[in-house]
């Protein structure tokens, strides 16, 4: 497998069943399909008779109202990326995705009230497009760039037949993940990978996908660049420690399935260092992840006690730099801004400042084009066989009975008051 400009280039394979126990796969630039949006998701016109170059955005997705905060959160943890189940269970997965999210959307609706009643990150996704679709025509490429959401509007599944409608020839598919997760980039691949499947028009769609690329140059000195700006609201910058904050994720996801994600995340720390040194800033330095949920162990350290134990130590001024994040959502707005900013606060750090993430800053959107450019070449059809482990569940007789069973094995093992109390306690 080679890498270059960091894309990573090899056949794809991601196999599920390797997300529940034992998990192995290869991450390379792949044969992928792409997704769709209604205006201004959607971006772009191709002239008749022409290749038709089409671009997919692939993000997270957000609650744009509060009444959307528990049907959004029903479609997170109903992903099986998000809470592995083991296969004799995974037909629990709706209902218990079903329970977490009422359980928790009056805490979410919190948060999303504090930053204004919704995620901006749809707004933002879709002024990342329009940017990008006007960076690649100015280096000679006209294209159709689209949003695609794995949990909210709109949806992968919309962008996909927005795809085949417009009759795109060629498609690069570039998730807004710096690093690979299987939560993330994997999680949408998946999705990706079912409808190329049961698609003879996508299945023969030339595709590459860019699985991550924070070793690129361009998003490396956008990164530095933002982090020496905001190190002059220092009064004594070079005293100032820049605090990395990152998304984690479970340890089983790296220690059992094998998710590259803590070894890129901590190889993207040291590279934007390495950047900042070049330039003579050799400020201390530290990573912590964030927003972790439930009883079980995630990626350490935890920012929350990293940021009481800096403060303890005499740290007084601290540089917060959201690292998995090129968009302001509610983990920046309100967890790091407002969360983790009175935190610090408390446990003595007397001066404060957060990098704001990459948005529409120009050498990222520049550095994105110059990625979808050097993707074009690689696009070929995917093929990705049915497993047939699979497609037993899509017998509906099948299905009926484990969903009806489910729901009353939920009903009362999940829905007792020592099992509520339990997730009220240490998953909420």
């Amino acid at each position: 497998m080679n890498r270059a400009n960091g894309v990573l280039r090899g056949a794809f394979c991601w196999d599920r069943r390797n997300l529940i126990g034992q998990a192995s796969y290869s991450v390379g630039m792949t044969t992928l399909d792409g997704v769709h949006l209604e205006n201004p998701s959607h971006v772009g016109e191709e002239k008749v008779g022409e290749e038709k170059v089409g671009v997919l955005l692939l993000n997270l997705g957000g609650p744009e109202t509060l009444n959307d905060v528990q049907p959004f959160l029903f479609n997170l943890f109903a992903d099986p990326d998000i809470i592995r189940l083991p296969r004799l269970f995974q037909f629990l997965q709706q209902p218990l995705a079903k329970l977490i999210s009422v359980l928790r959307a009056p805490k979410s609706k919190e948060g999303y009230a504090a930053i204004g009643g919704g995620s901006p990150l749809r707004k933002i996704t879709d002024d990342q497009a329009l940017a990008l679709k006007k960076a690649l025509e100015a280096k000679g490429l006209s294209s159709n760039v689209y949003v695609g959401m794995r949990y909210w509007y709109p949806f992968t599944e919309e962008a996909v037949e927005q795809i085949k409608r417009d009759g795109v020839t060629r498609l690069v598919v570039l998730p807004l993940y710096p690093q690979f997760s299987i939560s993330t980039t994997g999680s949408s691949i998946r999705v990706l990978q079912q409808m190329f499947r049961e698609d003879e028009y996508l299945s023969s769609l030339p595709v590459s996908v860019i699985n991550s690329w924070y070793q690129r140059e361009g998003y490396l000195k956008s990164m530095a660049d933002l982090i020496e700006k905001e190190l002059t609201s220092f009064s004594e910058p070079e005293e100032a420690m820049i605090f990395f904050s990152a998304h984690g994720v479970p340890v089983s996801y790296v220690e059992d399935a094998g998710d590259p994600y803590r070894d890129q995340m901590e190889e993207c720390i040291f590279l934007i260092m390495q950047e900042l040194k070049a330039r003579g800033i050799n400020n201390k330095h530290t990573l912590a992840y964030q927003s972790r949920v439930g009883p079980v162990q995630w990626l350490k350290p935890y920012t929350d006690k990293v940021l009481v134990e800096l403060g303890q130590k005499g740290v007084k001024n601290l540089l917060a730099v959201p690292v998995s994040f090129v968009s302001e959502h509610i983990e920046t707005l309100e967890e790091i801004d407002m969360e983790y900013k009175e935190l610090a606060l408390e446990s003595g750090i007397e001066n404060w400042a957060r990098v704001p993430a990459l948005g529409l800053t120009p050498s990222f959107i520049t550095d994105l084009a110059d990625a979808v450019i050097e993707a074009l070449p690689s696009a070929t059809a995917l093929y990705a066989p049915t497993s047939t482990s699979e497609d037993v569940d899509d017998d509906p007789v099948t299905y009926f009975i484990k969903i009806f069973f489910g729901s009353i094995l939920a009903f009362f093992l999940l829905l007792s008051p020592k099992i509520i109390t339990s997730f009220k306690n240490h998953v909420f």
